[in-house]
């Protein structure tokens, strides 16, 4: 017995020694975990603008990566029938007037009546619809920025016909990015509108400096993460939307 004893005692301090190592590398990866999470750059406002009506495209007024101002000329169709439709519907709200003015000055004459002049009034409203038809038809021909922005993606090529709703382009705004991120729920105490942390991006290799600028109002039950919106502090031109990284964050408190 005594035998059995002197053997056992070595192996059973191997075996806690390497049941403890395990449980250190755990407790370092879940320091780890609350001081570091990924992070992802997006724009303030990003869009596709699609084709507004069937026709063919002319020249592509601008190329990847190209900043634009708010309602820049991007793309133009050739749509030749819109334009005959709106000159058509001005020359026939240009006729309906006429007549209702002279149809007033002819009640003035007593040689027309009230329903006369009721219905050149109606005449008139409906050219004016008709007339703002055709040029929001006509409009359609010209793709506009809706805001300041950057050109992300180019989907069309010159000359190309497309169909009501082909994506054209991809814009992203040219402005402070913001930042997302889902962080672990245990840091909730903390986690405050104007919090100071750095996150560092993989795309350059540098650290910046953000603050929270929104928290969600919900945990995510199933992953017990939070979402959260940050701002950089200061003008960073050399990060873009897209780019990625890791936010160092304090731990829990």
């Amino acid at each position: 017995m005594a035998s059995n004893k002197a053997t056992l005692t070595p192996f059973l301090c191997c075996m806690l020694a390497i049941a403890a190592l395990p449980a250190t590398s755990h407790a370092a990866e879940a320091t780890a975990d609350t001081s570091s999470v990924h992070v992802l750059l997006s724009a303030d406002t990003e869009t596709t603008l699609s084709a507004q009506m069937n026709g063919t495209l002319g020249d592509i007024k601008v190329s990847l990566g190209q900043r634009v101002a708010k309602n820049a000329l991007l793309a133009e169709l050739n749509c030749g029938e819109a334009q005959a439709r709106a000159q058509a519907a001005a020359a026939e709200l240009a006729m309906a007037r006429q007549n209702l003015d002279a149809k007033q000055g002819m009640q003035k004459l007593n040689a027309a009546g009230d329903i006369e002049v009721a219905n050149a009034k109606t005449d008139v409203a409906k050219a004016e619809g008709a007339r703002a038809l055709a040029t929001a038809q006509r409009n359609y021909c010209y793709v506009r920025a809706p805001f300041g922005a950057r050109i992300a993606k180019v989907y069309a090529r010159p000359y190309q016909t497309v169909s009501a709703g082909t994506p054209l382009f991809d814009l992203v705004s040219d402005g402070p990015l913001k930042i997302r991120l889902n962080v672990p729920s245990n840091l909730m105490a903390q986690l405050k509108v104007g919090m100071a942390f750095q996150i560092r991006v993989t795309e350059t290799g540098k650290t910046y400096p953000a603050h929270v600028s929104a928290v969600s109002a919900r945990v995510d039950a199933v992953a017990q993460t939070v979402e959260l919106e940050a701002r950089l502090d200061g003008d960073q031109p050399d990060l873009i939307a897209g780019m990625s990284g890791v936010a160092l964050l304090p731990g829990p408190r």
